[in-house]
């Protein structure tokens, strides 16, 4: 039979105090928060939860964001099950603080973390057992009673196949490369998307130094306020989703007017289509730390989407043509889980998981996912409540046996 794998060094001083007689435990793939708080959950139940990782350390992903990204979820609503967040990081955590908290969080919860392992498949078990069974690097092939997939909503950085981007003399570089606007310092940039990262960044440069900074904008997003007169976007966002869309879309609208400017004299219109129905489509709101201001004083330019590169040139759909010394495509991720699991018809026609929560989708009983939506109300909180749903719904069904040795 399989093996469950060794844990590393990164993980070894919380693996040991956990049971190790289950050979069948639950596995978690991805060590960010998602994966973390499943994990937790589980163990809280007396389900013994191995986090298979494949870098070195928890919260990979964080340790990678620019330097001054900052939560916008309060730090009260973005606290994973079983450890708030030290009232020291403030109320819009930073990115540094938040790695900090995952680290700390698997210490307190003592979670049994694998490093250094990448599950690169999931198969039903050959034997028709309803078991689980995940082919991962270095020849490993083990076996689970349940698997959690939280590898995360930005996987892998998509740049789109622009014609002409090989021929590009300047710098063109994805968003998820970008750390501080001090390369930039007196250079003329061009970021291209105006999702949250791409309007933070842009605010970034135009802070930073950049002689010029234009944002490429393909459809005008919805702006709101961090917080208004002290009430965090965030509550908004939680009671919308209780609300019919259209009295979503009418209250979103109502406010954008109230905390927002009008900015259709600098290039950004106010979007046609309503709030929470862009959210149904996959678009989120652009919380403005600093983007209205910035545009408004014309240090950030709006222009036309991106059509096509020639040499040093970028042309916009809108046929202008500008030399920008550098790029940045702040044009999203791919959940990349096709390689993994796109053989179990678990997928919809974007690539994204079927069911999450703890929900399995219809086939595919005792597989769990978490992490591959972007609500309104905020991905730690929603990551929060699927954890908690998902170790429900496992203890329930029996998947997974108790882990000893708690105090």
């Amino acid at each position: 039979m399989p093996n469950s794998p060794s844990p590393s060094s990164a993980g070894s001083h919380v693996a040991a105090l956990t049971d190790r007689t289950d050979d069948r435990p639950v596995y978690v793939i991805g060590g960010g928060p998602g994966g973390l708080a499943a994990a937790a959950a589980l163990r809280a139940r007396g389900v013994r939860a191995v986090v298979l990782e494949k870098s070195d350390r928890v919260g990979s992903s964080w340790r990678g964001h620019y330097d001054r990204l900052r939560l916008h979820t309060t730090r009260r609503w973005s606290a994973l099950p079983g450890l708030k967040m030290p009232r020291g990081y403030g109320r819009w955590v930073g990115r540094d603080d938040m790695v900090r908290y995952l680290e700390k969080y698997t210490e307190h919860h003592e979670l049994e973390v694998v490093t250094g392992v990448e599950v690169t498949r999931i198969d039903p078990a050959p034997d028709g057992s309803g078991d689980w069974q995940l082919t991962a690097t270095g020849g490993r092939v083990l076996r689970g009673r349940a698997v959690v997939v939280a590898t995360g909503f930005n996987h892998t950085p998509h740049v789109p196949r622009w014609p002409g981007s090989e021929t590009f003399t300047g710098e063109l570089l994805h968003a998820a490369g970008y750390r501080n606007p001090a390369p930039y310092a007196d250079r003329d940039v061009l970021v291209v998307g105006i999702g949250n990262t791409g309007a933070e960044i842009a605010a970034d440069l135009a802070e930073g130094g950049a002689s010029r900074v234009r944002i490429a904008v393909r459809n005008a997003p919805h702006i709101v306020r961090r917080s208004t007169a002290g009430v965090p976007a965030q509550a908004a966002g939680i009671l919308i989703r209780r609300v019919p869309v259209w009295l979503a879309d009418r209250a979103g609208r109502l406010l954008s007017r109230v905390a927002t400017p009008d900015l259709s004299g600098q290039g950004l219109a106010r979007p046609t289509t309503g709030l929470y129905t862009r959210m149904k489509d996959g678009a989120t709101p652009v919380q403005d730390v600093g983007l209205t201001d910035a545009v408004k004083k014309g240090r950030v330019v709006p222009v036309a989407t991106v059509a096509s590169f020639d040499r040093d040139t970028v042309v916009l759909a809108d046929g202008t043509r500008i030399t920008p010394d550098a790029v940045i495509a702040a044009t999203g991720y791919d959940r990349a889980l096709e390689p993994l699991l796109g053989h179990l018809d678990v997928l919809d026609a974007r690539g994204r998981p079927v069911a999450h929560g703890g929900r399995s989708p219809k086939g595919a009983p005792g597989l769990y996912f978490t992490g591959f939506t972007n609500p309104i109300s905020g991905m730690l909180r929603e990551l929060a409540l699927d954890a908690e749903k998902i170790a429900r719904t496992v203890a329930r069904t029996g998947a997974g046996l108790p882990a000893r040795g708690r105090g």
